[in-house]
């Protein structure tokens, strides 16, 4: 459902400041009246992920499989080394799990 906004909200910041909220706003993905909108009404804003972020999060998530598969193939063979090997690719995936929230 989508709400009729016509009534208008204005407010006076300094131009560092209104710099400062587009750059969040476009970094969020969002207009800048939707951003201020949300940071008023205390909605979520989530951050939107540059091409690098994404590149490096997508680099991290093949190390955590190599990891894995590492860990599988010594497990057999050196249990010790493979419990260190597993420990890293949980601190990974714990890392990348801090992408989501």
């Amino acid at each position: 459902m989508k709400r009729n906004k016509n009534a208008l909200v204005k407010f006076r910041c300094a131009r560092f400041e209104k710099k400062l909220l587009n750059a969040k706003a476009k970094r969020a993905g969002l207009t800048l009246s939707e951003y201020c909108r949300r940071a008023a009404l205390e909605d979520k804003i989530i951050e939107r992920l540059s091409e690098e972020q994404i590149d490096l999060y997508r680099t991290l998530v093949q190390y955590q499989i190599n990891f894995k598969r590492i860990g599988n193939m010594f497990r057999k063979r050196n249990p010790r080394l493979s419990q260190e090997v597993e420990k890293l690719s949980e601190a990974i995936k714990n890392h990348l799990q801090n992408f989501q929230k």
